[in-house]
């Protein structure tokens, strides 16, 4: 986030430095991509650092020799998260239970309780679109980091394969390949799924107001029978460590979480651009809800309990 000194400071490194603005220009791109890469706001902003690093760690003559200095960044920040998606593979097979990416909040609440109140830097924010969904991003974690990285950054952002193969280190012909099989897992994994931001409001709104009053059959008749409840506590807070199968299941576990639980209030928020839940419970944000509704019925829910992951939340 970018704060009013940070701001200051910026502007006379630009006096300094005429081409800081359109390199820092760069940011939002580079932050939109790495956060669908890797699933991570935190790890992302660490690449968009890396890789401005990166680009001041060469001379002046070696940055006028770059012909598009936002392709040489993108470049670079792609490339820095094909290695950490590798090494993030290696890290979650010791993840204590389910691994859920981490959500985001609205921009505009993520920005106004970060930045107090005071203007935001529009550098500093996610753009939402389906591309960031939780279902989005849950079914890119199956895919294989250069599969990963060539849907992404075509399908996505709409670079073309023959700069895509630059990043990936691939044949235009093979990212065509990774990007079309990229596509394939989507449709397999969330076929008959439309999100429709309204209708997915609705039915959130009756299943809290279901959980809150503790009843069963009022939770039974939202839940899709199939219905899928996974919690990510990382080992850092109570969570379900396998997931929850069946509607049955998950009314009565959310049964027994409201009658056991202590006093917290559930607010309706937006959860990487549709409508959640989270709760909040002594001025912090504990849980953070997504959901994936099909025909006005939850298909799946996804608990962030990991207080890594809430960081963003914590700010508003």
């Amino acid at each position: 986030m970018t704060t009013p000194s940070e701001q200051a400071q910026r502007q006379a490194d630009e006096q300094r430095d005429p081409g800081l603005s359109t390199i820092m220009s760069e940011r939002r791109q580079l932050l939109n991509l790495a956060y669908r890469l890797l699933g991570s706001l935190a790890d992302a902003e660490d690449v968009v650092q890396e890789t401005y690093t990166r680009w001041y760690a060469m001379s002046r003559a070696q940055q006028e020799a770059v012909q598009s200095p936002g392709a040489w960044l993108t470049k670079v920040a792609s490339r820095i998260c094909l290695t950490m998606l590798g090494s993030a593979r290696a890290r979650r097979e010791t993840y204590v239970g389910e691994w859920i990416p981490e959500p985001l909040p609205d921009p505009a609440e993520w920005i106004a309780g970060a930045a107090g109140g005071a203007e935001l830097d529009p550098a500093d924010r996610i753009t939402l679109n389906e591309s960031v969904t939780m279902a989005f991003l849950v079914v890119f974690e199956s895919m294989t980091p250069a599969e990963r990285v060539a849907f992404v950054l075509h399908d996505v952002f709409r670079y073309p394969f023959a700069e895509v193969a630059e990043i990936v280190g691939r044949s235009p012909a093979a990212c065509r390949q990774l990007a079309s099989s990229a596509r394939r897992r989507i449709a397999a994994a969330r076929a008959g799924a439309s999100p429709n931001a309204a209708r997915q409001a609705s039915v959130v709104r009756r299943f809290k107001a279901a959980w809150e009053a503790q009843d069963i059959e009022a939770l039974l008749s939202l839940l899709d029978p199939g219905a899928t409840a996974i919690s990510d506590g990382g080992g850092r807070a109570i969570a379900h460590l396998l997931p929850i199968e069946g509607a049955e299941q998950i009314a009565h576990l959310y049964r027994t979480i409201a009658r056991f639980a202590p006093p917290r209030t559930i607010l309706e928020r937006t959860v990487n651009g549709l409508p959640g839940l989270v709760v909040e419970s002594g001025g912090l944000i504990e849980t953070v809800f997504a959901f994936e509704v099909e025909d006005d019925r939850i298909t799946r829910i996804w608990a962030v309990r990991n207080p890594d992951k809430l960081r963003p939340w914590q700010l508003w």
